[in-house]
């Protein structure tokens, strides 16, 4: 069983930065494709980022591309979001994923961490 823990949610102005992490417990993340999936109010799940197991392919959503870096290090069992220049409309729960492909959406998932970008 892969148990998922998010860290570095929080509230942050226009055109700031905030940085997401996912920390594998207990087991071992290095043969799954990884990434963060989001959720607004009102709205249906989006496709965030994944990153390959071996880090060596990506993907990122149109509306994030440019603005966020996902990154991994197998050896700690983590998984990073940096995300810049956040704009309001990238406010959101954002959910870890790990997955057997880059599109996610199975697989297991973290608790989801709040991202509030003020205007």
């Amino acid at each position: 069983q892969v148990q998922l823990v998010e860290s570095g949610g929080g509230l942050v102005e226009a055109g700031g930065s905030l940085r997401l992490g996912c920390t594998s417990i207990g087991r071992s993340i290095g043969q799954y494709a990884m990434g963060w999936l989001r959720q607004a109010p009102g709205k249906d799940r989006e496709f965030v980022a994944s990153i390959s197991w071996s880090g060596e392919r990506t993907l990122y959503g149109d509306s994030v591309r440019g603005r966020f870096t996902i990154t991994r290090d197998n050896n700690k069992n983590t998984m990073t979001l940096q995300m810049d220049d956040l704009l309001p409309e990238d406010t959101a729960v954002y959910y870890c994923n790990a997955d057997s492909t880059l599109a996610l959406g199975g697989g297991y998932w973290g608790q989801g961490t709040q991202v509030t970008v003020s205007s």
